[in-house]
């Protein structure tokens, strides 16, 4: 037996003989101009065909539509983001609500000039997650998920008894936030593990000036044995700079990535990286965006990708 059609504004609007729009007026609270008898006219129709205004019409009366804002300026395309990406969406999509990607430069005005032209439920900022906008949802959370693991490599490398470590960060001002907070977060699990200080080695990415700057800093910092590199990008810069100064990896220096990312293995040699559950951690971003509990699954622990750069 067939369901019965949903009766739709089209319908309310014939049975009290009004237009359209006017229904859209008064049933989502803005009629200031449509009068008493026209109101009720409209809502006993709604009441007797058993209309339900949609979902977004209810959440536009709320002030808030079913999109989501994701801003990812500054953060480097990888496995990670796409994976975390992809976890964002699938989660939001099951709340019957919609990922808009934001990647261009954009201003905190012009982030909060978006978000309030769509009406956004909420902005997920990991373009910065150092502005105090009442519109960012947790955004600090998402990065501490990408960003909380330098224990892992750090303890890696402990293991195979490197004792003096180097942090390689790129020279893009865009990267700046997230590399700012890796490189808090490496400092920091390399004291923990009773390490001595860790340099910071900031890499160009064309071959020649990134080969003179890793060959400055070794000799600044001769002790250097491993280099737990901002994201494999970076790690290949590394490696090629090696390579031009006929430096072997590992057995001059150990080289780790961070992203796993899938041509890792075909570089010579093959990165060491760290890979992440990113699809998890979007996942649990999106629930707290939408303000639901976080799921009973946890993001599996971030592990070392051993290859033979490290």
């Amino acid at each position: 037996m067939s369901r019965p059609a949903r009766a739709t504004a089209k319908d309310v609007a014939r049975a009290s003989g009004v237009s359209q729009t006017t229904v859209s007026f008064v049933l989502n609270g803005a009629a200031g101009h449509v009068s008493e008898e026209t109101r009720e006219r409209v809502r006993e129709a709604a009441r007797t065909l058993g209309y339900v205004p949609n979902g977004s019409a209810q959440a536009l009366r709320k002030g808030a539509s079913r999109i989501v804002l994701l801003n990812i300026e500054g953060v480097p395309t990888g496995s990670s983001l796409g994976s975390y990406i992809r976890g964002l969406d699938a989660e939001l999509a099951s709340h019957d609500h919609v990922l808009l990607v934001l990647h261009g430069h954009l201003s905190s005005q012009a982030l909060s000039d978006v978000a309030q032209a769509v009406s956004a439920r909420a902005v997920i900022d990991l373009g910065d997650a150092g502005r105090a906008d009442a519109l960012v949802t947790d955004a600090e959370t998402s990065l501490d998920a990408f960003s909380a693991q330098a224990e892992v490599p750090v303890r890696y490398l402990v293991e195979r008894g490197h004792r003096h470590l180097a942090n390689a960060m790129p020279d893009t001002p865009e990267l700046q936030a997230l590399a700012g907070l890796r490189e808090r977060l490496i400092r920091q699990a390399t004291r923990s593990a009773g390490l001595p200080d860790c340099p910071t080695l900031v890499l160009p990415t064309g071959l020649g000036a990134a080969a003179e700057r890793l060959r400055a800093f070794r000799a600044e910092h001769p002790a250097v044995t491993a280099v737990l590199a901002y994201n494999d990008d970076l790690a290949f810069v590394t490696l090629a700079a090696m390579r031009h100064l006929r430096l072997r990896a590992p057995e001059d220096l150990a080289v780790i990535g961070f992203d796993d990312t899938p041509h890792g293995s075909l570089f010579s040699p093959a990165l060491t990286s760290v890979h992440i559950d990113a699809e998890a951690i979007g996942r649990i971003a999106a629930r707290k965006a939408l303000g639901l509990p976080a799921p009973d699954a946890t993001p599996e622990p971030a592990r070392v990708i051993v290859r033979e750069s490290a």
